[in-house]
């Protein structure tokens, strides 16, 4: 009957309009988590410290939250928030750094003044391959800086990529020492290269939990994520061996923070990161 066609019709576009409604809402809310200013970003769970999975409790992703921080109802700051730090303009000749928590593994501050004319690519050796990207240096000059400056120093090397995503975005996070999404180098850093951010397939980016709180993570997407919201740094783009990734996302998550959201089945250990620059 033509009437109970169109109510099938209009009863799956409905579904199909609840199921775009909640895709989106959870990438508006979703936090690739940093260090907040003098403290932890908590994201909804039994006042447990989140930073994109656990913050300093010892304890393993699926004991530390209830609820999935991908789709947090809420998210507040131990501290009050410090005032953002303001982007420069780009190429930047000055960069500042900021102290904050204390580093998962001695880095030191960048030099203030970048190499802005540098044309920069990093080889990020991994116990399942090597990827080679680009650095957006022109772009994004202040976060290659520190990018640079990290890798020089041996802060990445033997480090985890602690967190995969596999549903409603795309992205491994890596850069934490401590393997638990609670580290970082000890410094904090503003945004860059936000106006019209994109995150396509092999971009990298900066993970944080607000404006001026960037560190050392950082997140590889390895299919389009592009309902993220511009508010992660883009200071690379994968050159070679983005199909590394996308294998281990073939293999999924352990689900430790919701379904399609944890630690990668097939662990990612960066070994070493060398810069070459031009």
């Amino acid at each position: 009957m033509p009437g109970k066609k169109q109510r099938q019709r209009r009863l799956a576009r409905e579904r199909y309009e609840r199921q775009l409604a909640r895709r989106a809402e959870r990438a508006r809310r979703w936090r690739l988590a940093g260090v907040a200013a003098g403290g932890i970003v908590l994201l909804a769970g039994a006042g447990t410290g989140v930073y994109f999975l656990v913050a300093g409790t010892g304890k393993s992703a699926s004991a530390a939250s209830a609820s999935p921080s991908a789709t947090p109802s809420a998210t507040a700051s131990a501290s009050p928030a410090a005032p953002a730090i303001p982007a420069a303009d780009e190429p930047a000749r000055h960069c500042t750094y900021t102290a904050s928590q204390p580093a998962a593994r001695q880095a030191g501050l960048p030099p203030a003044k970048p190499d802005r004319t540098a044309s920069y690519r990093a080889t990020i050796r991994t116990n399942r391959g090597t990827m080679v990207m680009d650095l957006l240096n022109s772009k994004a000059t202040c976060t290659v800086n520190s990018f640079v400056h990290l890798a020089a120093g041996g802060f990445f090397s033997k480090t985890p990529c602690h967190r995969l995503t596999t549903k409603g975005i795309y992205v491994l996070q890596c850069g934490d020492p401590t393997g638990q999404g609670s580290g970082g180098p000890g410094y904090k850093f503003a945004s860059e290269n936000l106006a019209g951010a994109k995150y396509t397939t092999g971009t990298v980016a900066m993970a944080n939990s607000g404006p001026g709180t960037n560190g050392s993570q950082f997140f590889i997407v390895y299919r389009n994520s592009l309902t993220l919201p511009a508010s992660y740094t883009p200071f690379g783009k994968v050159a070679s061996g983005l199909g590394i990734i996308q294998n281990v996302a073939k293999a999924g998550t352990d689900n430790a923070n919701g379904a399609g959201d944890g630690h990668p089945k097939e662990k990612v250990v960066i070994k070493s990161v060398s810069i070459t620059k031009t």
